[in-house]
């Protein structure tokens, strides 16, 4: 989509609702968007039901429409799709997927919030395409549907003109980085500003951090020697060095880790200080030295190394790219990074 700049003409947002709909996946991408008319956006919002009649949302909340689907004949310019808890039911529900079917063939971007990602796949709109959902449910996207190639950690995913994202306040992130294809970067940063939402949340970045995303092992001393890593990544942390530190053998060490982590201690360790060289890069503008030495690269060109071959971009690039909401084509590239998802 081209930006289009304010005093240009109005684009369409269109969300489908129905009964059992979560609230939040559909009154966040609501405030975003219309919020962002005071910024110098022109969105005109329209919700439909199946019927046009109000829904009830999985929070006993009542949520009045615009109108039924079948009146719904302009072209939108989004249309947003969100969950809910039944998802499992309804993607087996033949009249929602063709009705499902009908609103992307006329609009010029869908975009899934949630588990609403299990309605697009079941009707056929994820084939061929990288998506996202809520990383409890990412899994089963997978099994299910395994014409879809699933991204278990992504925020959000755009595939061509299909976005998805991950949990409720993902849409939030989505909708945002929409804003900022329209309108530019600099209404968006005014919006989140206002809205105190990061916008510094580029899609491909994980839901969780690395720590966070270790198993809860029930390993005391393997939990101590995580802590040790995340508290200090610039220490010693070596495979002896871990081994002396818990009092056990490197052997040992190494195979807790494999057992219970999935990776190696120094796999772990290297993810353990990219993460930390982001939230420098994201928050401060210290010298690429200086980031180096800090989280335990040594230097720059180490440094440099560790981001293209785990993000495909420099460290350079990142910073600079930590300014917009990172929306991009899944063709294109786009880069990840770890990050908590709050």
């Amino acid at each position: 989509m081209n930006h289009k700049r304010a005093g240009t003409d109005s684009l369409l947002v269109t969300i489908f609702v129905f009964p059992g709909v979560r609230l939040l996946d559909v009154t966040g991408p609501i405030e975003v968007f219309t919020s962002a008319n005071d910024f110098g956006a022109h969105y005109r919002l329209n919700m439909v039901s199946v019927d046009g009649n109000e829904v009830m949302t999985s929070a006993g909340t009542r949520l009045g429409v615009d109108m039924a689907v079948a009146d719904a004949q302009e072209v939108s310019d989004v249309l947003v799709v969100p969950g809910g808890p039944a998802w499992d039911r309804m993607i087996k529900d033949d009249a929602l997927l063709d009705i499902v079917r009908g609103l992307d063939a006329n609009s010029r971007c869908t975009a899934s919030v949630c588990t609403g990602a299990f309605l697009l796949a079941a009707a056929g709109l994820l084939d061929g395409r990288s998506a996202a959902t809520h990383w409890r449910h990412s899994r089963q996207l997978a099994l299910r549907f395994p014409a879809v190639e699933v991204k278990p950690d992504a925020i959000f995913v755009r595939d061509g003109k299909v976005m998805t994202s991950a949990g409720v306040t993902a849409g939030i992130d989505l909708s945002l980085a929409l804003v900022e294809e329209h309108y530019g970067a600099e209404v968006a940063r005014a919006l989140a500003k206002d809205l105190v939402v990061f916008m510094q949340r580029p899609g491909g970045q994980s839901q969780f951090s690395v720590r966070a995303r270790a198993a809860h092992t029930r390993q005391d001393m393997l939990r101590r020697v995580l802590d040790a890593v995340a508290e200090d990544p610039a220490a010693n942390h070596t495979l002896s060095a871990m081994a002396r530190r818990a009092g056990v053998s490197s052997r040992h060490v190494a195979r807790l880790f494999c057992e219970e982590l999935g990776m190696t201690p120094a796999r772990y360790v290297e993810q353990v200080r990219l993460e930390a060289a982001q939230v420098m890069l994201e928050c401060g503008d210290d010298p690429m030295a200086v980031i180096a030495r800090r989280t335990g690269f040594g230097s720059p060109e180490s440094l440099r190394r560790a981001f293209v071959r785990n993000l495909k971009v420099t460290p350079g690039v990142f910073r600079a790219r930590f300014h917009t909401t990172g929306v991009a084509d899944a063709d294109a590239g786009a880069p990840a990074g770890p990050r908590a998802d709050g």
